[in-house]
């Protein structure tokens, strides 16, 4: 999960002052605009933060960092908008997001408790986890609560698109499932090292239901109406070893009015007014998105295009 310093320091990369300097590495048109911008991925995103608790090595990092629970809008608000970025903004803002996350990540070292292993918040592994569940979190939401299945080639293209993303973090490309059965074999192959502890079932239900404070009643009342759409989309083995299950009546009951929510926070007005005391940062992206459809530079490049391109920048 992003450290929410980030967001506090004048060095975070992204201005929404500046215009679209290019497509970034998807563009208008690409399945991944569509689905990251959608208001389904508010389900899909608490989903995936509640998954990384899986992961015995990010649950510890979490953890360690206290981060959740001294400042739970600022850590939702700095990951989510990096997601976005990557997604959405242009080349330049995407690279040097990254790479800052990425110096950022360096310093959050430690030890996990129960296996005495030190963890590392850039582990390619646990970078992959991340990534993995976030990208199919986003789009099972999108799927279940919004507009449907993509086509098969859209489907296509969104799963070679998230091993774009991947080029952004320390994770190798080639492990990245590049399919849908791709990525069932991948949490087949991840599922025996899953699993929960107590600070770890601490972190999920937290971010399912934030606690209400100073300053935090916007994202505990948004966090439990999206709480039982999240739960609903998760697998029951997930469900029963991270102790939030819900009965299949109320699965069966939130999808309607899941869907009814979407719809009404489809446009871009509506969205950003649902974000405006919950996720500002991520609302300040989303506007800047939605503001900013053509680009001084029409075109999309590769991760390592943008990379050379900055370097030659200075």
């Amino acid at each position: 999960m992003t450290d929410s310093r980030m967001m506090a320091t004048r060095t975070w990369p992204f201005d929404p002052t500046l215009p679209r300097r290019d497509n970034g590495f998807f563009g208008p048109g690409s399945p991944t605009w569509k689905v990251w911008t959608h208001p389904t991925a508010l389900i899909g995103f608490q989903r995936a933060v509640t998954l990384e608790h899986f992961d015995p090595m990010l649950a510890a990092a979490v953890a360690d960092a206290d981060g959740i629970y001294t400042d739970p809008r600022g850590r939702l608000d700095g990951t989510l908008s990096y997601f976005l970025v990557i997604a959405v903004g242009d080349s330049r803002t995407a690279i040097e997001t990254s790479e800052l996350l990425m110096r950022v990540h360096a310093r959050i070292t430690g030890i996990e408790p129960v296996s005495g292993k030190r963890y590392a918040a850039n582990n390619p592994d646990s970078q992959l986890w991340i990534h993995v569940t976030g990208w199919h979190s986003v789009l099972k939401a999108y799927e279940m609560f919004g507009p449907g299945p993509l086509t098969p080639e859209d489907e296509d293209r969104y799963w070679a698109d998230c091993v774009v993303a991947a080029e952004l973090q320390t994770c190798a490309t080639s492990d990245v499932p590049a399919s849908r059965a791709a990525v069932r074999e991948y949490f087949a192959e991840v599922r025996p090292r899953l699993c929960t502890s107590e600070r770890a079932q601490r972190g999920m239900h937290y971010l399912l239901r934030t606690e209400g404070g100073a300053g935090r009643w916007p994202l505990w009342a948004s966090s439990r109406l999206i709480a039982p759409a999240a739960i609903a989309t998760l697998p029951k083995w997930m469900r029963v070893l991270g102790d939030f299950d819900q009965p299949a009546a109320l699965d069966r009951a939130v999808a309607p009015a899941a869907r009814a929510a979407v719809r009404a926070t489809r446009s871009p007005a509506a969205m950003q007014a649902v974000l405006r005391g919950t996720l500002p940062v991520t609302r300040s992206v989303l506007k800047w998105h939605f503001a900013n459809p053509v680009a001084e530079n029409p075109e999309t490049v590769t991760p390592a295009e943008a990379r050379d391109r900055l370097r030659q920048a200075g």
